[in-house]
């Protein structure tokens, strides 16, 4: 038969095997695949035989396929078995063999060079197999004792007794090992020894596949020279079939020594298929319901420690096989509890429908899963190995793989009432002494299946869909330091410290710190103004691990003195250590919010002010939790593929808190007018000199001008961007400092993040300019520079090109804001508090409808420089001060040549007038400022 290729884009589109393979069929029905792998030098060889216990049909025989995996090993008249063995050797061959129900599988993986001696040398022991009785007889005993080692494991023989009780009629009612009656018995079976061979080894059973660095046209004319002549046969097994079955039926297998005890749940399940969808059902059940990431491994593992381990076991087999749920118990008392809950996860998967997304993010990982394990020429071959044996065609790989796209919800819940009912079931326990009195063993899935949950409370939530295994939580509460009593500032903030690094009446907070280690999950919470969100993200292989831990966190909190003292005592320092003194420009910012905001709600730092920090009390955190820690100011935010019912699980364990009442969004009064310019200088010990500045804007993102405005403030000063107006006027072509940028919306961090945090929300805003520090001799010309490009800017707006480009950067730069998931959750949420659209849609849709001429009349009637508040930073204080007072011209020198259109400039900005007087300015020592 002439070679045929499997190829991409061909009928067969949308492969998970990402290789191409060449197939040739012998005229004995020899199999030939090939698959170059273009990784060098190596080749692997895989030869599977269909013949596996499932063949051992007759009685007494059972066993002889992994029987006989151990005689092909006896060598031949040309290569005898020390021969054969040092020519291997000789060429670094790495070789072995094993035996399933299905099917036996002979592999070796060697230098590209070596390929003809390889194949001449397999082709030789499966057409020419020799060996004497004494040789057949001395393996015999030798199977024996992989018999007596293999059956010291209690898992070993649990799984041999499950089998047996399964299955009436079936070959699967014993394991590839055999029955131990027919393993003695095997010395006395020389002469079927070689009827089997006959029988079995045969070229129509047979494929052999050569993957790597091999060349098809080589490959098949190699193995058609040493393996053309094969004879084939003729011989079929009359497989049983295994009649309907008769459970729920129950075991208990007695262990003599000392050992932890196991429970497992099997249901007769279906045959592999590449057409059927059962299997491809099964096998993303086994995912979802008994992973890592199950509620069942988490509850049963992680959370309750009750087992060392649970996993499912739903292999494919030709016939309908067990599909298999095991847990290794640490305490026998808890062997029927531990049932019970197997068999509650099997009775949901009835009850229940799985979430789509949860589905589509099974079925990504199933494939991408797959194809990750694809990373050498030997693994590539092993993976494909399973599928040829059942049919010897490469393209059932594929062919089963995309029946996962054809499995929804509603067919797994339908399989799920299909095969997991209590007709179906075999419950078996293995254990070193007695189990519990009382139970039947069995147990029931049909009577766990009619039970119902609590109904789902009336919470606020909003979920984000994503296939990502990572999975993300903003759980947000309509309160911040606008909520802090009077004389109480940075009550909010402690409170949510108390809760993220505090321990729980759980867990304390250094067996939290342990537990999530391990899975690098993350939790903390941001407090500003209106908003505090807490913030985490897991895996979701850990995720009922992880929710059981912050959310006792949140909702069962210890408010340990000890946790108390050490989070008040990190909350000071931040302050004075962090902000106060290694951070000029973060402090800058802070204070001109206070400064902007004087005798407003939101006048003080949100950390607090340190003096009032250190009269909280943890009855004043209890009282606020108690208080503002409600239902009615709780919004629940996901992103990930999260299952429905965990997020109804979530809002029954939230519908815990105190209903309260929906706090009315602060009515906040307006800004007190700032008359003219009004500065403030931070003296510290400082080499450079920060400045900040700004004014309060009616804009906030819900305001009709925001896209005009925002558009406005991106071409001015986008955030760390060198193609801003401000940055090239001021960093660019002078050289003064870092950077400069401008902001319309509140933006702390900014040193160390290029995109603002969502949720940080506010009803009012302000305009701000940020100037990185510049040195002390400068700061005088740095503010007269960017008050005349403030003002330049104001007159003259924005040019029809400097509009276009910016708005196209704009329509694009809007996805980078929301460049994952944690993010576009919050942006949601955030779009939910102004009452827009979500955040890109609203962006993007408001951008293409806008103008040059909007931009410019926003500028006009938003941005000004006549009433305006800077702060800044600088260690000679009053040297600044007297500066700014006398208005005197400040000139600007430079270390290199500039052109003379920007001295020219710099003539004009030098004396740019400020008319501050001696009451515009004031000083406040560092130790005094949040203080």
């Amino acid at each position: 038969m002439a070679a045929s290729k499997g190829k991409q884009g061909d009928k067969n589109a949308n492969r998970v095997f990402p290789y191409n393979y060449h197939v040739k069929d012998l005229e004995n029905g020899l199999r030939i695949v090939v698959v170059p792998t273009g990784i060098p030098n190596l080749v692997s060889l895989q030869i599977p035989v269909q013949t596996g216990s499932r063949n051992e049909v007759e009685p007494g025989k059972s066993g002889f396929a992994h029987f006989f995996e151990h005689m092909m090993f006896r060598g031949t008249e040309k290569y005898p078995n020390e021969e054969y063995s040092a020519i291997l050797k000789n060429i670094g061959a790495d070789q072995n063999a094993y035996t399933t129900d299905d099917y036996t599988n002979y592999h070796l993986t060697f230098s590209k060079e070596d390929l003809e001696i390889v194949l001449e040398l397999e082709a030789d022991r499966f057409q020419n197999l020799k060996y004497s009785l004494a040789d057949f007889q001395t393996e015999a005993r030798a199977v024996l004792g992989e018999y007596n080692k293999n059956y010291a494991n209690p898992i070993l023989k649990l799984i041999e007794s499950q089998r047996n009780l399964a299955f009436q009629k079936h070959t699967y009612k014993h394991t590839t090992m055999g029955f131990i009656q027919d393993i003695e018995d095997m010395p006395n079976q020389y002469d079927y020894s070689l009827e089997f061979f006959k029988r079995f080894y045969r070229p129509e059973k047979t494929v052999v596949m050569l993957t790597g660095d091999v060349e098809p046209k080589q490959a098949f004319a190699l193995v058609e020279k040493y393996w053309g002549d094969w004879e084939r046969g003729s011989y079929t097994s009359d497989i049983p079939k295994e009649p309907e079955p008769r459970g729920p039926l129950y075991e208990k297998v007695d262990w003599d020594s000392p050992t932890l005890p196991w429970v497992t749940v099997a249901f007769h399940g279906p045959a592999v298929s590449e057409t059927e969808l059962d299997m491809a059902a099964m096998d993303i059940v086994s995912a979802i319901a008994f992973s890592s990431s199950s509620d069942i491994y988490q509850k049963l593992v992680i959370q309750e420690q009750k087992v060392t381990r649970v996993m499912g076991f739903f292999p494919n087999r030709i016939d309908p096989y067990l599909l298999t749920t095991a847990a290794q118990l640490k305490n026998p008392k808890d062997a029927w509890y531990v049932r019970d809950e197997i068999q509650k996860t099997f009775a949901r998967m009835r009850t229940e429908l799985v979430d789509e997304k949860r589905l589509e993010e099974i079925k990504s990982n199933l494939k991408y899963d797959f194809v990750m394990g694809l990373t050498s020429s030997e693994r590539i071959a092993a993976a494909m190995v399973g599928y040829l044996a059942f049919n010897r065609d490469p393209e059932t790989l594929n062919r089963m793989y995309r029946l996962y796209d054809q499995v929804t919800p509603q067919l797994l819940q339908k399989m799920a009432n299909k095969y997991f009912v209590d007709q179906r079931m075999v419950v078996v326990n293995l254990s070193h002494g007695d189990l519990p009195e009382g139970e039947t063993g069995a147990g029931s899935v049909d009577r766990w299946a009619t039970r119902e949950k609590a109904p789902v409370p009336e919470i606020a939530s909003t979920f984000v869909q994503s296939p990502s295994p990572i999975l993300n939580f903003r759980i947000l509460f309509n309160t911040g330091s606008v909520s802090d009593p009077s004389g109480k500032p940075g009550l909010a903030t402690l409170t949510s410290a108390m809760i993220t690094q505090g321990g729980s009446n759980q867990m304390s907070f250094s067996e939290i710190q342990k537990a999530l280690y391990p899975m690098a999950a993350s939790f903390g919470a941001q407090v500003d103004k209106e908003m505090t969100v807490f913030i985490g993200a897991t895996h979701a292989d850990n995720l009922e691990a992880y929710y059981d831990i912050v959310s006792t966190q949140l909702l069962d909190p210890a408010w340990s003195e000890k946790d108390f003292e050490r989070v008040k005592t990190q909350i000071i320092n931040s302050i004075k250590v962090n902000l106060r003194g290694n951070n000029d420009e973060e402090l800058g910012k802070e204070a001109l919010y206070e400064f902007i905001y004087e005798g407003h709600p939101y006048g003080t730092l949100t950390a607090g002010h340190i003096g009032a920090i250190e009269k909280i009390t943890l009855e004043d955190i209890k009282a606020f939790y108690a208080e503002h820690y409600t239902r009615a100011n709780l919004v629940l935010g996901f992103s990930g593929n999260f299952a429905p019912e965990f997020i109804d699980d979530v809002k029954r364990d939230f519908a815990t808190l105190p209903a309260g009442s929906v706090e009315k969004r602060a009515e906040l009064p307006k800004p007190a007018d700032i008359d003219g310019l009004k500065v403030r200088i931070l003296e510290k010990e400082t080499r450079a000199t920060a400045i900040s500045f700004g004014f309060p804007i009616e804009v906030n993102r819900a305001h009709p001008d925001f896209a005009a405005l925002w558009l406005a403030r991106s071409y001015f000063g986008e955030h760390r961007s060198s193609n801003s107006y401000l940055y090239q006027r001021i960093r660019e072509i002078r050289g003064m400092n870092y950077g400069d940028y401008a902001y319309i919306e509140y933006f702390p961090r900014g040193m160390f993040q290029f995109q603002p945090d969502p949720n940080l929300a506010r009803q009012q805003q302000i305009f701000q300019v940020w100037i990185r520090p510049v040195p002390p001799q400068q700061a005088h010309f740095a503010l007269r520079v960017a008050k005349y490009e403030l003002d330049k800017f104001v007159k003259e707006g924005i040019s029809k090109e400097d509009f276009e480009a910016t708005r196209n950067y704009l329509l694009k730069y809007v996805n980078v804001l929301t460049n994952s998931d944690s993010r576009r959750l919050g942006y949601q949420l955030d779009s939910e508090y102004y009452d827009i659209p979500g955040f890109n849609e609203y962006i993007v849709d408001n951008l293409k409808k806008l103008t040059r001429k909007q931009v410019n009349k926003a500028i006009k009637k938003h941005l000004q420089s006549k009433d305006v508040k800077f702060v800044f930073v600088t260690k000679d204080a009053a040297g600044l001060r007297d500066q700014l007072i006398a208005d005197a011209p400040s000139p600007m020198t430079y270390n290199a040549e500039k052109p003379a259109d920007l001295l020219k400039e710099d003539k004009v900005i030098e004396k740019y007038p400020l008319k501050l007087k001696a009451d515009d300015v004031t000083i406040i020592p560092i130790d005094k400022v949040f203080d």
